[in-house]
């Protein structure tokens, strides 16, 4: 079974700065592509940022596109969201997600573990 613990989420003013890990456990990490995903109070659950297997390919979303950067550590087995210039949109619950296969996906079907997410919160 997969586990993955996201931590590094809080309370931030709007133009700074977060960094979001994921630990990932129960399966070969270095194999699968991994995502983030977010949901805003009463809002569907969308797709941030996903990077492949070897780490090679990333994308983002339109809305954080040159504002935000995943990264993975393979050794390390997790990965990360480095959040700039944050803006009050971003505030929401992000979630980690572990992917079906080594393509950096962007739809949620493609991905089949989850975290438990962890709260962003952008003051205005």
């Amino acid at each position: 079974q997969v586990q993955l613990v996201e931590s590094g989420g809080g309370l931030v003013e709007a133009g700074g700065s977060l960094r979001l890990s994921c630990a990932a456990s129960g399966r070969t990490f270095s194999r699968y592509a991994m995502g983030w995903f977010r949901q805003a109070p009463g809002a569907e659950r969308e797709y941030v940022a996903a990077i492949s297997s070897s780490g090679v390919a990333t994308n983002y979303a339109d809305s954080v596109k040159g504002r935000f950067t995943i990264s993975r550590d393979n050794a390390k087995n997790t990965v990360y969201l480095q959040m700039n210039s944050l803006k009050s949109e971003d505030t929401a619950v992000y979630f980690c997600a572990a992917g079906r296969t080594h393509i950096a996906y962007t739809t949620r079907r493609e991905y089949n573990y989850w975290g438990q997410g962890t709260q962003v919160t952008v003051s205005s």
